[in-house]
């Protein structure tokens, strides 16, 4: 039997959407307990020329969420507001990204498979995809780059996060 798009892609964001909760709770709690200021983490790089955490968290929520919605109307764009300033912010893109990608069924993606999508900048550039390709070679890889960073970033920093909170909840047979 054939990997459909929807179990190739969906359950797995939703499995490290469901990490990055986590990791946003324990970062506010360490901010917290060691007299941090969230600007800290919020705010923090891993190098000068990188986007800090909160973009890495949002472009989470838009290459999950907002690929989502792009393949069903056939054009994505970056998304191109700043990013939420605080946990409760981060956490609430998080959560509305695991929704979107919740009520997404297996039938409707499957439908999109062969959907024409267009990535556009502006009038600057643009490329052409099938909407399973444009999920799988752009937003998918995107999506778990951004997560990597923001945990890396996490971890950087000092916040007691490791892989297992990283890897979150698995689909395990037991």
């Amino acid at each position: 039997m054939a990997l459909s798009l929807h179990s190739a892609l969906v359950p797995s964001m939703l499995q490290i959407l469901g990490s990055l909760d986590k990791m946003l709770e324990k970062a506010q709690a360490w901010c917290d307990d060691h007299e941090h200021a969230h600007s800290e983490l919020i705010e923090a790089r891993l190098i000068d020329d990188m986007l800090p955490f909160a973009y890495q968290v949002k472009s989470c929520w838009a290459h999950s969420a907002l690929a989502i919605h792009g393949v069903r109307e056939g054009m994505f764009s970056p998304e191109t507001s700043p990013p939420p300033n605080s946990f409760g912010g981060l956490q609430d893109k998080v959560r509305e990204a695991a929704a979107t990608l919740g009520a997404v069924t297996e039938d409707e993606l499957e439908a999109l498979t062969t959907k024409p999508v267009q990535f556009r900048i502006g009038d600057k550039f643009s490329m052409d995809f099938t909407g399973q390709d444009f999920l799988l070679s752009f937003s998918q890889p995107n999506f778990y780059f951004h997560a990597a960073t923001a945990y890396d970033i996490l971890r950087m920093k000092g916040v007691p996060v490791g892989k297992r909170d990283y890897l979150g909840a698995l689909r395990t047979t037991v």
